[in-house]
C-alpha cells in the first residue's frame, strides 16, 4: 500500500511501496527508501524532492481532503 500525504505548508510525502518515473518512464534510484517527501512550493534545489526549500521561502498551502466530481463521459 502507498500513503501519500500532504503536509501543510510543505511537501507532499509518499510513504509504502512505489517508483517514481520522469517524463520519458526512467525511474528515480531512491535508494531503498519507503517514505520521500515532494517538493510543492518550486523552490527545491533537489527536484522533484523536497529540500526544506519552502521554510525559506515561506510557503504557504493547506490541502484538506475531498471528493472529486465524476470523471467526464
Amino acid at each position: 500500500m502507498t500513503d501519500i500525504i500532504f503536509k501543510d505548508n510543505g511537501p507532499i510525502l509518499v510513504t509504502g511501496e512505489f517508483i517514481l518515473k520522469d517524463t520519458e518512464n526512467g525511474e528515480f534510484d531512491v535508494a531503498g527508501r519507503t517514505t520521500i517527501g515532494l517538493c510543492r512550493c518550486g523552490a527545491s534545489e533537489n527536484k522533484p524532492f523536497c529540500d526544506g526549500a519552502h521554510k525559506r521561502c515561506d510557503f504557504e498551502s493547506a490541502v484538506k481532503a475531498r471528493q472529486l466530481a465524476p470523471p467526464a463521459k
